[in-house]
């Protein structure tokens, strides 16, 4: 049950790398949930397929997540270079098209990366565009507006797409990073300020509507949420799992963290810090890029901090109990 919690990046572009055998094995012993693409794992489209039949074939009962960011514009794992159709950034693609149009070119990158073996792309962005400075979403085009209600109508279009191709989707950043005035790669963000209750729209709307698969929870602080325990981030606060997404939004699939070794997380807790932190606050799937501090036995080291806190703690035991029954059923519809 632990084991399916983790979803770890790696090292290797082809099947019979080290670091691909390495997860292989992993998921075939049930320690390991899934796998993240970075672009540093895609040299060429037959070597993707090759990998992913390799990660596929290790599980086939209950299948492992295979994961990668492909948003369009300079978010994509899957580029031109090893000869995947690109497309815009939402922030065009909402500007040139309707939502009934930009369905169609999501269909069309889905159909593609569905193609390569891949089984959930962690989209759509939801977050607002209310911070034309902001470092990481505005910067880069990455939302469709700065109107819930447009933004709403895109990641609709988005999810769509992607559940025709038979792909499980992703919407982030909540509880919203397109008002930030900092990036949570580099370190502490604090959206106390610049943050309004209209950026959880998309996902209320989404939510109430089926269409929310995931729902990807980033690294940003509100003092107006804290959960009386110091500087908490959202992916590590129960106020925001617990009590936002899940009580008054009413959530109740899988929550997946953003990359917990990104400099908001790594340069304030421990390993063992946040990944029972995580938990505690309601996480079901730990997203550990595997890029601050390579190591091959990442994975490991996470479940046995997932397995010790098991065994110390009845409560936490039945945390990972609820997220594994939430990730099979999300997994059930996996092909």
């Amino acid at each position: 049950m632990a084991g399916q919690m983790i979803i770890v990046g790696f090292e290797g572009d082809s099947a019979g790398d080290a670091g691909v055998t390495a997860l292989v094995e992993e998921l075939a012993a049930g320690r390991l949930g899934g796998v993240m693409f970075l672009r540093k794992n895609v040299t060429s489209l037959a070597r993707v397929r090759e990998m992913n039949e390799v990660f596929r074939g290790s599980t086939p009962e209950l299948l492992p997540f295979i994961t990668l960011d492909q948003e369009g514009g300079s978010v994509e794992r899957l580029t031109r270079d090893v000869g995947f159709t690109e497309i815009p950034n939402a922030a065009t693609v909402a500007s040139r098209n309707s939502p009934e149009d930009a369905e169609a070119i999501y269909a069309k990158m889905a159909r593609g990366i569905a193609d390569e073996g891949f089984s959930i792309n962690f989209g759509p962005v939801a977050d607002l565009n209310t911070n034309s400075k902001n470092q990481i979403i505005a910067r880069f085009g990455r939302s469709f507006s700065a109107d819930p209600d447009v933004v709403t109508a895109y990641d609709a279009a988005f999810i769509r797409a992607h559940h025709a191709a038979g792909l499980v989707t992703a919407l982030k950043h909540f509880p919203g990073h397109g008002s930030s005035t900092a990036d949570s790669h580099e370190g502490f963000v604090d959206i106390t300020r610049t943050w309004s209750p209209d950026e959880l729209d998309p996902y209320r709307t989404l939510i109430a509507d089926g269409l929310a698969d995931m729902v990807m929870i980033g690294h940003l602080y509100h003092a107006g949420y804290a959960d009386g325990d110091g500087e908490t981030p959202s992916s590590l606060s129960p106020r925001w799992i617990d009590g936002v997404l899940r009580g008054e939004l009413g959530f109740d699939g899988v929550v997946i963290s953003d990359d917990l070794e990104m400099g908001a997380i790594r340069d304030h807790f421990t390993l063992e810090e946040t990944v029972t932190k995580a938990v505690r606050a309601g996480m079901d799937v730990l997203l550990f890029s595997n890029t601050a501090r390579y190591r091959a036995g990442l994975s490991r080291e996470i479940l046995d901090i997932l397995l010790a806190e098991a065994a110390a703690d009845p409560a936490f035991a039945a945390r990972i109990a609820e997220s594994y029954e939430r990730i099979v059923t999300l997994k059930a519809r996996i092909r």
